[in-house]
Protein backbone atom coordinates (compact mmCIF):
# COMPACT_ATOMS: atom_id res chain seq x y z
CA UNK A 1 0.00 0.00 0.00
CA UNK A 2 0.63 3.79 -0.68
CA UNK A 3 1.94 6.23 1.50
CA UNK A 4 -0.62 9.55 0.90
CA UNK A 5 0.32 12.89 0.15
CA UNK A 6 -0.72 16.05 -1.47
CA UNK A 7 -0.06 15.94 -5.16
CA UNK A 8 1.88 18.79 -5.08
CA UNK A 9 4.82 17.67 -2.83
CA UNK A 10 8.28 17.65 -4.37
CA UNK A 11 8.82 14.66 -2.97
CA UNK A 12 5.68 12.93 -4.59
CA UNK A 13 7.74 13.79 -7.95
CA UNK A 14 11.03 12.41 -7.32
CA UNK A 15 9.38 8.99 -5.80
CA UNK A 16 7.23 8.58 -8.32
CA UNK A 17 10.01 8.32 -10.61
CA UNK A 18 11.57 5.49 -8.48
CA UNK A 19 8.28 3.54 -8.65
CA UNK A 20 7.47 4.26 -5.02
CA UNK A 21 3.62 3.88 -4.46
CA UNK A 22 2.45 7.45 -3.94
CA UNK A 23 -1.27 7.78 -3.12
CA UNK A 24 -2.39 11.37 -3.32
CA UNK A 25 -4.92 12.41 -0.61
CA UNK A 26 -7.61 13.25 -2.94
CA UNK A 27 -7.93 9.72 -3.88
CA UNK A 28 -7.26 8.08 -0.34
CA UNK A 29 -10.43 9.84 0.95
CA UNK A 30 -12.42 7.21 -1.22
CA UNK A 31 -10.71 4.38 0.28
CA UNK A 32 -12.59 2.72 3.42
CA UNK A 33 -8.81 2.16 5.02
CA UNK A 34 -7.89 4.11 8.60
CA UNK A 35 -4.28 4.45 7.52
CA UNK A 36 -1.98 4.92 10.05
CA UNK A 37 -0.97 8.47 10.94
CA UNK A 38 2.55 9.29 10.81
CA UNK A 39 3.97 12.86 11.52
CA UNK A 40 7.54 13.80 11.15
CA UNK A 41 9.02 16.47 13.13
CA UNK A 42 11.52 17.70 10.56
CA UNK A 43 14.13 19.47 12.25
CA UNK A 44 16.83 19.44 9.08
CA UNK A 45 17.34 22.36 7.19
CA UNK A 46 17.43 20.73 4.35
CA UNK A 47 13.49 20.12 4.41
CA UNK A 48 12.59 18.65 0.97
CA UNK A 49 15.37 16.41 0.79
CA UNK A 50 14.82 14.76 3.86
CA UNK A 51 11.37 14.74 3.01
CA UNK A 52 12.17 12.20 0.54
CA UNK A 53 14.43 10.09 2.09
CA UNK A 54 12.37 9.35 4.92
CA UNK A 55 9.18 8.96 2.44
CA UNK A 56 11.05 6.62 0.77
CA UNK A 57 12.03 4.49 3.23
CA UNK A 58 8.72 4.10 5.18
CA UNK A 59 6.69 3.55 1.45
CA UNK A 60 8.37 0.12 1.63
CA UNK A 61 5.41 -1.95 3.30
CA UNK A 62 2.37 -2.92 2.44
CA UNK A 63 0.59 -0.44 4.68
CA UNK A 64 -0.86 2.69 4.03
CA UNK A 65 0.39 5.76 5.77
CA UNK A 66 -1.23 9.04 6.53
CA UNK A 67 1.88 11.63 6.59
CA UNK A 68 1.48 14.87 8.33
CA UNK A 69 4.56 17.05 8.35
CA UNK A 70 5.69 19.34 10.99
CA UNK A 71 7.90 22.23 11.84
CA UNK A 72 9.01 24.10 15.27
CA UNK A 73 7.13 27.65 15.14
CA UNK A 74 9.62 29.01 17.44
CA UNK A 75 12.74 29.08 14.87
CA UNK A 76 13.29 30.54 12.01
CA UNK A 77 13.73 28.48 8.71
CA UNK A 78 16.20 30.09 6.20
CA UNK A 79 17.00 26.79 3.94
CA UNK A 80 13.61 25.73 3.20
CA UNK A 81 11.04 28.09 0.94
CA UNK A 82 8.11 29.80 3.01
CA UNK A 83 5.67 29.06 0.45
CA UNK A 84 6.41 24.80 1.10
CA UNK A 85 6.16 25.01 5.20
CA UNK A 86 2.91 27.24 4.89
CA UNK A 87 1.71 24.73 2.40
CA UNK A 88 3.13 21.37 3.58
CA UNK A 89 3.82 21.99 6.88
CA UNK A 90 1.77 21.97 10.34
CA UNK A 91 2.88 23.15 13.45
CA UNK A 92 2.86 21.30 16.87
CA UNK A 93 -0.04 24.23 17.68
CA UNK A 94 -2.50 23.15 14.96
CA UNK A 95 -2.09 18.89 15.98
CA UNK A 96 -1.38 18.63 19.83
CA UNK A 97 -4.91 17.71 20.23
CA UNK A 98 -4.50 14.81 17.20
CA UNK A 99 -2.93 11.27 18.53
CA UNK A 100 -0.45 9.47 16.05
CA UNK A 101 0.32 5.89 15.65
CA UNK A 102 4.16 6.95 15.08
CA UNK A 103 5.90 9.85 15.54
CA UNK A 104 10.07 10.57 13.44
CA UNK A 105 11.82 13.18 15.40
CA UNK A 106 14.86 13.86 13.17
CA UNK A 107 18.62 15.27 13.66
CA UNK A 108 19.50 19.04 13.25
CA UNK A 109 23.32 20.25 12.60
CA UNK A 110 23.36 21.78 15.84
CA UNK A 111 25.09 19.41 18.57
CA UNK A 112 27.91 21.57 20.23
CA UNK A 113 25.03 24.05 21.46
CA UNK A 114 23.53 23.08 24.57
CA UNK A 115 19.95 21.73 24.36
CA UNK A 116 18.99 24.68 26.69
CA UNK A 117 20.28 27.32 24.26
CA UNK A 118 18.55 25.93 20.89
CA UNK A 119 15.90 28.54 19.93
CA UNK A 120 13.31 25.95 20.08
CA UNK A 121 14.45 23.58 22.64
CA UNK A 122 10.85 24.51 25.04
CA UNK A 123 8.78 24.21 22.28
CA UNK A 124 10.77 20.32 21.36
CA UNK A 125 10.08 19.30 24.77
CA UNK A 126 6.47 20.38 24.49
CA UNK A 127 6.46 17.91 21.90
CA UNK A 128 8.23 14.83 23.29
CA UNK A 129 6.17 15.15 26.49
CA UNK A 130 2.82 15.24 24.24
CA UNK A 131 4.50 12.25 22.39
CA UNK A 132 4.10 10.22 25.63
CA UNK A 133 0.61 10.03 25.86
CA UNK A 134 -0.33 11.19 22.25
CA UNK A 135 1.87 8.86 20.16
CA UNK A 136 2.32 5.53 20.14
CA UNK A 137 5.99 5.35 19.32
CA UNK A 138 8.34 7.83 18.48
CA UNK A 139 11.38 7.00 16.62
CA UNK A 140 13.92 9.60 17.32
CA UNK A 141 16.84 10.16 14.77
CA UNK A 142 20.47 11.54 15.52
CA UNK A 143 20.60 14.58 17.12
CA UNK A 144 16.47 14.04 18.11
CA UNK A 145 17.96 10.68 19.64
CA UNK A 146 20.18 12.66 21.41
CA UNK A 147 17.72 15.47 22.41
CA UNK A 148 15.08 12.64 23.43
CA UNK A 149 17.75 10.51 26.54
CA UNK A 150 18.56 13.71 27.42
CA UNK A 151 14.90 14.98 27.95
CA UNK A 152 13.66 11.70 28.60
CA UNK A 153 16.20 10.10 30.84
CA UNK A 154 18.75 13.07 31.82
CA UNK A 155 21.38 11.33 29.86
CA UNK A 156 23.81 13.86 28.15
CA UNK A 157 25.86 13.68 24.91
CA UNK A 158 29.69 13.62 25.21
CA UNK A 159 31.74 16.11 22.09
CA UNK A 160 33.89 13.47 20.00
CA UNK A 161 37.45 14.79 19.68
CA UNK A 162 36.69 14.61 15.64
CA UNK A 163 33.48 14.63 13.79
CA UNK A 164 32.15 10.57 13.21
CA UNK A 165 31.43 10.52 9.45
CA UNK A 166 31.27 7.46 7.41
CA UNK A 167 29.28 4.16 6.86
CA UNK A 168 30.21 1.67 9.60
CA UNK A 169 29.49 -1.94 10.59
CA UNK A 170 27.54 -2.44 13.27
CA UNK A 171 26.32 -5.37 15.11
CA UNK A 172 22.97 -6.79 16.36
CA UNK A 173 23.02 -7.16 20.28
CA UNK A 174 19.57 -8.19 20.41
CA UNK A 175 18.75 -10.93 17.56
CA UNK A 176 15.32 -12.10 19.40
CA UNK A 177 13.61 -8.54 19.23
CA UNK A 178 11.15 -7.22 16.91
CA UNK A 179 13.22 -4.39 15.35
CA UNK A 180 16.14 -6.54 14.55
CA UNK A 181 14.47 -9.05 12.77
CA UNK A 182 15.74 -10.13 9.22
CA UNK A 183 18.72 -8.33 9.95
CA UNK A 184 22.45 -9.57 9.27
CA UNK A 185 24.78 -10.28 12.10
CA UNK A 186 27.18 -7.47 10.65
CA UNK A 187 25.41 -4.79 8.91
CA UNK A 188 26.16 -1.02 7.51
CA UNK A 189 25.18 2.52 8.28
CA UNK A 190 25.65 5.84 8.07
CA UNK A 191 26.54 8.40 10.91
CA UNK A 192 27.34 12.14 10.47
CA UNK A 193 27.70 13.58 14.07
CA UNK A 194 30.01 15.71 16.59
CA UNK A 195 28.50 14.07 19.65
CA UNK A 196 28.29 10.39 21.08
CA UNK A 197 25.68 8.51 24.14
CA UNK A 198 27.62 6.30 26.22
CA UNK A 199 26.54 2.72 26.87
CA UNK A 200 26.65 2.86 30.24
CA UNK A 201 24.96 5.62 30.56
CA UNK A 202 21.82 4.38 28.67
CA UNK A 203 22.36 0.58 30.59
CA UNK A 204 21.89 2.88 34.36
CA UNK A 205 18.69 4.07 32.92
CA UNK A 206 17.17 0.87 32.27
CA UNK A 207 17.14 1.19 28.19
CA UNK A 208 18.30 -1.58 26.20
CA UNK A 209 21.08 -0.86 23.65
CA UNK A 210 19.97 -3.08 20.35
CA UNK A 211 22.92 -2.88 18.14
CA UNK A 212 26.45 -0.61 18.45
CA UNK A 213 29.44 -0.35 16.32
CA UNK A 214 32.68 -0.87 17.40
CA UNK A 215 33.76 2.71 15.86
CA UNK A 216 30.99 4.42 16.00
CA UNK A 217 29.27 3.44 19.28
CA UNK A 218 25.49 2.73 20.45
CA UNK A 219 23.46 2.68 17.22
CA UNK A 220 19.77 2.05 18.51
CA UNK A 221 18.83 1.79 21.89
CA UNK A 222 15.06 0.83 22.86
CA UNK A 223 12.71 2.23 26.55
CA UNK A 224 11.62 -0.88 27.75
CA UNK A 225 7.84 -0.46 26.56
CA UNK A 226 9.25 -0.21 23.44
CA UNK A 227 7.60 3.15 22.68
CA UNK A 228 10.51 4.96 21.94
CA UNK A 229 13.46 3.78 19.74
CA UNK A 230 16.66 5.74 19.56
CA UNK A 231 19.03 5.83 16.69
CA UNK A 232 22.02 7.39 16.59
CA UNK A 233 22.95 7.50 13.06
CA UNK A 234 21.25 8.60 9.89
CA UNK A 235 20.31 4.97 7.32
CA UNK A 236 17.89 7.54 5.61
CA UNK A 237 20.85 9.23 3.93
CA UNK A 238 20.88 8.99 0.10
CA UNK A 239 23.72 7.93 -1.46
CA UNK A 240 25.27 11.34 -2.17
CA UNK A 241 24.20 12.81 1.77
CA UNK A 242 27.81 12.34 2.92
CA UNK A 243 29.40 13.62 0.45
CA UNK A 244 27.38 16.76 0.04
CA UNK A 245 28.38 17.49 4.09
CA UNK A 246 31.96 16.29 3.08
CA UNK A 247 32.46 19.11 0.60
CA UNK A 248 30.45 21.51 2.71
CA UNK A 249 32.79 21.47 5.31
CA UNK A 250 35.87 21.76 2.78
CA UNK A 251 34.61 24.83 1.49
CA UNK A 252 33.65 26.50 5.50
CA UNK A 253 37.40 25.19 6.10
CA UNK A 254 36.77 22.90 8.19
CA UNK A 255 39.65 20.40 6.77
CA UNK A 256 37.03 17.60 7.65
CA UNK A 257 38.33 13.55 7.15
CA UNK A 258 36.51 11.75 4.49
CA UNK A 259 33.75 10.27 5.47
CA UNK A 260 35.01 6.52 6.27
CA UNK A 261 33.72 3.41 4.08
CA UNK A 262 32.39 5.55 2.00
CA UNK A 263 34.33 6.05 -1.84
CA UNK A 264 35.47 3.37 -3.77
CA UNK A 265 38.86 2.47 -2.89
CA UNK A 266 38.60 5.42 -0.02
CA UNK A 267 39.03 7.81 -3.01
CA UNK A 268 36.65 11.31 -2.65
CA UNK A 269 37.19 11.86 -6.71
CA UNK A 270 35.28 8.34 -6.74
CA UNK A 271 31.21 7.28 -6.71
CA UNK A 272 30.25 6.94 -2.98
CA UNK A 273 29.18 3.19 -2.89
CA UNK A 274 26.03 2.22 -1.12
CA UNK A 275 25.99 -0.75 1.36
CA UNK A 276 23.44 0.30 4.06
CA UNK A 277 20.03 0.78 1.50
CA UNK A 278 18.29 -3.11 2.11
CA UNK A 279 19.11 -2.33 6.06
CA UNK A 280 17.46 0.76 6.29
CA UNK A 281 14.92 -0.18 4.59
CA UNK A 282 14.30 -3.16 6.79
CA UNK A 283 14.71 -0.76 10.21
CA UNK A 284 11.71 1.71 9.31
CA UNK A 285 9.32 -1.59 7.94
CA UNK A 286 10.05 -3.31 11.20
CA UNK A 287 9.32 -0.53 13.09
CA UNK A 288 6.20 0.50 11.32
CA UNK A 289 5.03 -3.04 10.97
CA UNK A 290 5.74 -4.83 14.85
CA UNK A 291 5.82 -1.94 16.93
CA UNK A 292 2.98 0.67 15.04
CA UNK A 293 0.36 -1.38 13.52
CA UNK A 294 0.31 -4.26 15.31
CA UNK A 295 0.30 -2.89 18.58
CA UNK A 296 -1.42 1.01 18.14
CA UNK A 297 -5.13 1.28 18.86
CA UNK A 298 -7.71 1.06 15.92
CA UNK A 299 -8.79 4.10 17.69
CA UNK A 300 -6.38 6.21 18.32
CA UNK A 301 -8.67 8.14 20.86
CA UNK A 302 -8.04 5.63 23.03
CA UNK A 303 -4.51 6.31 23.27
Amino acid sequence: MPITLPANLPAVESLQKEKVFVMTTQRAITQDIRPLEIGILNLMPTKIETETQLLRLLSNTPLQLHITLLQMKSHPHKNTPKAHLDEFYCTFEQIKNTPLDGLIITGAPIENLPFDNVTYWKELCEVMEWAKTYVFSTLYICWGAMAGLYYHYGINKHILPHKLSGVYPHRVLTPLSRLMRGFDDVFYAPHSRNTEVLEKDLLVAGLTIMSDSPDAGVYIAASKNRRQFFVTGHSEYDRTTLNKEYMRDKAQGLNPAPPANYYKNNDPKQEPIMTWRSHAYLLFANWLNYYVYQDTPYDLKKL
